[in-house]
């Protein structure tokens, strides 16, 4: 089992938890690992219960669907537990993800040749039937060197499924790498996206979800090389009922890195759960290090909550900057003025402010039909919302007339 510090003091007699992100054991052993609970610093935030199928260390009792559509010359192939580059992004950190590791003979194999980047993107469709049999995973991506390109992964169904996603980016390289969650809403999904960023690589990394009972997928990206950039990104959109969950790692271990890291979220609904924890360390010898999280929320409904806790470590005192931002609020009151004032009425006015405040993400996405989607999932989504809108525009009335 390795680990960057031990979690527990020589002292038999007093036990210290872990207090940082960097400390966390990690192993590709499910035997190393026990049982999460809400007493877990990890795990606190999520809905144990609901996982819990995913930390039994046996057999999938199903599998998903994969199909794949990649551009000529991508490579595209299953690779086993003991072939490069599998394994060289990450160590598990966590019971499900050692599980998924260990019991998923074959990974998806999706590699950019060196030296080629790809006119189209490669999308893998991934779908299941049924959520009440625990299926495992595991997909690697990897950019050789001067490769450029782009992978989206795109889930629907009803599945019961944990997955590692393993990102490789040798030195030079440059990757998208855009995740689709559109599930169906009986499914709960447990993944961990580990990416290892070479030398002047750069990676693009989005993470979009709408679907699910209970949807936790954590970025983790590691910056290994001088001049390794990221770019990390998500939107969230939780119903009634939902959990929506993403911790995001970054860690910078090279000289003049950046990472700039943007995730946005809305919640309507009685029940409707996000959490995102942002946890950034900047190494002993990451000099010149520039780094930046933030999370914005919007509450459109009583009954809905998201927790947001950004998190710096910093280890080296000559960096370029660092810093984080955190927001859970209703609307831009400002927003709602400037477009009243053009004379939009209140509530159409907090519809386009909705709008305005996700599509920043969307059109970051640089994907034309993925781009269509996703705007026409927010159209969706932002119809039954219209209702909770409604709600809170007659009971702010009520309250200036009484006033």
């Amino acid at each position: 089992m390795t680990t960057a510090k031990s979690p527990v003091a020589h002292n038999a007699e007093k036990f210290v938890p872990v207090q940082t992100r960097s400390e966390r054991p990690k192993s590709f052993v499910p035997a190393d690992f026990s049982a999460p609970t809400n007493r877990d610093a990890e795990w606190k935030y999520s809905p144990v219960d609901k996982f819990a199928p995913l930390f039994v260390d046996e057999a999938a009792q199903a599998q998903l669907n994969y199909d794949v559509d990649a551009p000529e010359g991508v490579e595209v192939a299953s690779i086993a537990a003991n072939e490069g580059p599998r394994g060289r992004a990450f160590i598990p950190e966590n019971i499900a993800s050692a599980i998924a590791h260990a019991r998923t003979e074959q990974a998806l194999l999706v590699r950019i040749p060196a030296e080629q980047e790809t006119a189209e993107p490669v999308r893998v469709r991934i779908s299941g039937d049924d959520a009440t049999k625990r299926s495992l995973g595991h997909i690697v991506l990897h950019a050789e060197r001067h490769a450029r390109g782009t992978v989206i992964l795109e889930y629907t169904g009803s599945a019961l499924h944990s997955e590692n996603v393993e990102i490789v980016l040798d030195d030079e390289s440059s990757l998208k790498v855009i995740a689709l969650h559109e599930w169906n809403d009986d499914t709960v999904h447990l993944g961990i996206h580990h990416a290892t960023v070479g030398r002047a690589a750069a990676i693009d990394h989005s993470i979009v979800t709408f679907g699910g009972s209970a949807v936790r997928v954590n970025p983790e990206v590691h910056l290994d090389g001088n001049g390794a950039e990221s770019d990390v990104r998500g939107l969230y959109y939780a119903d009634a009922g939902q959990h929506f969950e993403h911790q995001v790692y970054i860690d910078h271990a090279a000289e003049r890195t950046r990472t700039d890291v943007n995730y946005k979220g809305a919640l309507q609904g009685s029940g409707a759960r996000t959490v995102w924890i942002g946890d950034v360390l900047i190494r002993e010898g990451a000099v010149g290090t520039d780094s930046y999280e933030q999370n914005r929320n919007l509450v459109l409904s009583d009954g809905a909550r998201a927790d947001s806790v950004p998190n710096l470590e910093i280890e080296c005192g000559d960096i370029e900057g660092a810093g984080h931002a955190s927001a859970t609020g209703r609307f831009d009151e400002e927003h709602l003025f400037y477009l009243m004032a053009r004379g939009i009425d209140e509530l159409s006015a907090r519809r386009l402010v909705v709008h305005g405040f996700l599509n920043e993400i969307v059109q970051q996405l640089d994907d034309e039909a993925l781009a269509e989607r996703v705007q026409n999932r927010l159209e969706e989504e932002l119809k039954v919302a219209d209702a909770a809108i409604a709600a809170i525009y007659e009971r702010e009335q009520a309250e200036k007339e009484r006033k």
